[in-house]
């Protein structure tokens, strides 16, 4: 494994990890979420490049245009919860109250 495989793998494991144990605030797990995207982006863009065809060159950006659809309806729902309910700290919200 070259070092900037292990670099990427290990940036995307590590959002992965905040994601599971540190989900106290909704906000720091949508960093999470976006600390991984920027990972398999930057991993894919590498990957392209070093394959060498255009057939996936697009790649990456269509990637990249998932990630901020994701990175903004996750600001909406962090700004409706703290609308609703005070806070956007995850344990005190129960999504079957609706």
């Amino acid at each position: 494994m070259t070092p900037s495989y292990f670099a990427f793998s290990s940036a995307f494991f590590l959002g992965l990890a905040g994601l599971a144990f540190h989900r106290t605030h909704l906000l720091s797990a949508l960093l999470c979420l976006e600390g991984m995207m920027l990972s398999l982006y930057v991993a894919l863009s590498l990957w392209t490049l070093q394959l060498g065809t255009l057939m996936f060159s697009s790649a990456p950006m269509i990637l990249l245009a998932f990630s901020a659809c994701e990175a903004s309806a996750g600001l909406s729902l962090l700004v409706a919860t703290s609308r609703t309910h005070g806070t956007d700290n995850l344990q005190n919200l129960n999504l079957l109250q609706c």
